[in-house]
């Protein structure tokens, strides 16, 4: 009898862990939530455009996904989280050009996206608005870059932090037009624009979908936007092009896409893959993204892997043509 009962507890050891395997085995995958890590705080544009998509995707994978904002160090403290985490696709980013920016401005770091991180899909762009303090004596480019050489190094300008989107694109108007001002970083774009809106800091390069409803209700100017064309939801705000101002050979819009950790099953990537293209064809998310001019601009893992590699080379000749240093 005791034997017969061992045996049993074997048997029931032994199945038990199968079941177990199987249910986390990649042909399983989605069987829990998914976290997606936005490395900037919540208001900002990264967080803005995941939380226009969750639901569908959600839907898509048959999972919920939930966002994970982990804002601090310009990124890092997200990007080595995701980088560290297991390649079982359970942990996502959804990054951005800061990505990229990072890997330009801090040459000695020993993280490396293009090593420690599976492209899954480039999935949107977006473009930015020069968003100006209402304290700030201009109401075009031309006359904020004259207002700025009447306080050399005094006019200040917001970012999300250093090395994020809005850094690096000031630092290009910066270049362009020799307009002077100095960085103040913060830990994200919503808190970068709080500041901007309570007329603590000058400028700051927001992205269109925090920006558009505070210019709409007087609460900033938008001076340009660094689209080729004028924003279908901001029609009134000229592009920088028609405001005189040639930039280098620099993308000055958002672009985003989806990471997993180095390593995730080809199954699993190809799930999430499916998921995402699905997601920016549905009609619903397509119509909302429209709302907030983002462009769904979906594309395979391979593609956004060359982007991020081309765009890393470009931005090192940027930064170092000008000179561009961490603070």
């Amino acid at each position: 009898m005791r034997n017969r009962l061992r045996w049993c507890s074997v048997l029931c050891a032994v199945l038990g862990a199968a079941a177990l395997a199987q249910a986390q085995s990649p042909s399983s995958y989605p069987d829990r939530p998914i976290r997606l890590v936005v490395a900037f705080a919540p208001g900002g544009a990264t967080d803005t455009f995941a939380r226009q998509i969750t639901q569908e995707l959600g839907e898509a994978l048959g999972q919920s996904v939930l966002i994970e904002n982990k804002p601090g160090a310009g990124g890092y403290i997200a990007w080595n989280y995701v980088a560290t985490s297991d390649p079982d696709g359970y942990t996502l980013l959804m990054a951005e050009n800061a990505l990229g920016i990072s890997q330009a401005l801090y040459k000695k770091t020993s993280f490396d996206p293009i090593k420690q991180y599976d492209a899954i899909a480039a999935v949107a762009t977006s473009p930015l608005v020069l968003a100006v303090a209402n304290n700030v004596k201009a109401n075009s480019v031309a006359e904020l870059i004259a207002y700025s050489r009447t306080l050399p190094q005094k006019m200040n300008y917001a970012s999300a932090g250093i090395g994020s989107v809005s850094h690096l694109t000031t630092e290009v108007l910066k270049a362009a037009t020799g307009m002077e001002a100095v960085h103040v970083p913060y830990k994200g774009g919503g808190p970068a624009m709080n500041d901007v809106i309570a007329g603590h800091v000058a400028l700051n390069m927001a992205s269109i979908q925090v920006a558009k409803g505070l210019v709409e209700t007087g609460k900033i100017k938008g001076l340009a936007v660094t689209s080729a064309a004028r924003s279908p939801v901001l029609p009134n705000v000229p592009t920088l092009t028609e405001a005189g101002v040639n930039t280098a050979d620099v993308d000055l819009r958002f672009w985003f896409g989806i990471f997993a950790p180095a390593g995730i099953p080809r199954v699993v990537k190809a799930k999430l893959d499916k998921a995402v293209s699905t997601t920016l064809s549905n009609p619903l998310v397509r119509e909302r993204l429209a709302n907030l001019d983002i462009e769904p601009g979906y594309a395979p893992g391979n593609v956004m892997k060359k982007k991020l590699e081309n765009e890393i080379a470009n931005l090192t000749k940027f930064i170092d043509a000008h000179g561009i240093k961490p603070e």
